[in-house]
């Protein structure tokens, strides 16, 4: 198994290419791995087969942006809360989990959905959000 800092490393590699590079980005899974979307029902089997929809994604790769808000890893589960932009302007929330088998992953499922302003009623209860929000990782 992979400790810890192993796993974010791993994540952090993957960041570095997704978008930019498909075959560099799918390194980090086994060949049986799965990733699912549970919004949708979809599941893909297998790294052959979503590595070959991700080079199909019709989204303008020079547009794809990333911005990873956190990172918890644990030995086997990597949680990543992230935005991304597809078109270089609109950004979506997201969650992927990324489960591990040795220093690989084995299955990952992310969630994506769009922002929303918070209700002005929660206001007085509501901690500030840091001026200093973590930089985005981009495509290279």
């Amino acid at each position: 198994m992979a400790d810890e800092s192993r796993v974010l490393e791993i994540v952090r590699r993957y960041f570095e290419f997704a978008g930019a590079d498909v075959e560099r980005a799918e390194e980090i899974y086994h060949e049986d791995a799965v990733l699912e979307f549970p919004q949708s029902g979809e599941r893909f089997e297998g790294v052959a087969t979503f590595t070959e929809w991700r080079r199909q994604y019709p989204a303008d790769l020079a547009k794809m942006r990333y911005r990873l808000r956190r990172v918890t890893a644990r030995v086997d589960l990597a949680v990543v809360e992230l935005t991304a932009s597809y078109d270089g302007e609109s950004w979506l929330q997201g969650v992927q989990l990324l489960e591990f088998r040795g220093d690989k992953v084995a299955r990952e499922r992310i969630y994506v959905m769009e922002a929303w302003d918070a209700p002005e009623w929660r206001a007085r209860w509501r901690a500030d959000t840091p001026a200093d929000a973590p930089e985005g990782i981009t495509p290279n």
